[in-house]
């Protein structure tokens, strides 16, 4: 009797041992499968905000289709300055909602956390190249410019489009995928993080900030490209 409660007693603490080398290699897995699990979400996020745009694309080339090929041009009625908050997301918006809400899209991209309080709920921004001349976009040279000294209205035509495959038309306006210094992240005004872009050939991609070519402000800003919608943003 005394035999076999040694042996009870040893194999309840080899039981112990086991389920402690077991608890071991769970919190090991888990340390290895973390990561792949979180870059997986962001993988995730970042195809959701990429496909955003791809109909956002779909929608600008219906809206040209039935507009003579003219590119966007609207006042925006919730800004104190009507003409410079379009690129913004507010006043595009309307004007292509009918052609976007087969798709139920939102202009929000999820991973977009300044978005919902400071940018309207709008996480892509419209380039004003479309929306006013080259010469005007080149008369330009200063960020400033794009929202301090108004000027009329332009609106731009598909055929004028040099580079189609170049030219950005829409993109996110902070680096939503790729962290930046804390409080670095100016929009297009910095050449910190990267972008999901919206080309006027419908393609997207996801960018450095240090890849697209300095505007006329001295910034990787599609608003003020050299040339406007004639120039181009990318080689």
């Amino acid at each position: 009797m005394k035999g076999s409660t040694v042996k009870t007693r040893c194999r309840s603490a080899f039981t112990l041992i086991e389920l402690l080398v077991v608890i071991g290699i769970v919190g090991l897995l888990a340390g290895l499968l973390l990561p792949a699990l979180s870059k997986a979400r962001a993988s995730a996020r970042l195809t959701s905000c990429t496909n955003n745009l791809r109909q956002i694309g779909m929608g600008f080339q219906m809206y040209l289709q039935h507009s003579g090929e003219v590119f966007p041009a609207a006042d925006d009625p919730v800004s104190a300055n009507p003409f410079y908050w379009l690129w913004m997301g507010r006043g595009w918006r309307p004007l292509l909602s009918p052609y976007l809400q087969a798709q139920n899209l939102s202009f929000w991209c999820p991973v977009d956390t300044a978005a919902v309080t400071d940018y309207d709920s709008t996480s892509y921004a419209y380039c004003m190249a479309f929306y006013h001349s080259p010469d005007q976009i080149n008369a330009m040279n200063d960020a400033e410019a794009t929202w301090s000294n108004a000027q009329p209205v332009v609106p731009q035509y598909l055929a004028r489009v040099k580079m189609p495959g170049q030219k950005i038309l829409v993109g996110e306006w902070t680096s939503n995928h790729s962290p930046v210094p804390r409080g670095a992240d100016n929009g297009w005004w910095n050449w910190h993080g990267s972008r999901n872009y919206l080309f006027v050939d419908g393609h997207v991609e996801y960018l450095d900030a240090v890849s697209i070519h300095i505007a006329n402000d001295g910034w990787p800003d599609p608003n003020l490209t050299t040339d406007g919608a004639r120039g181009g943003d990318v080689d």
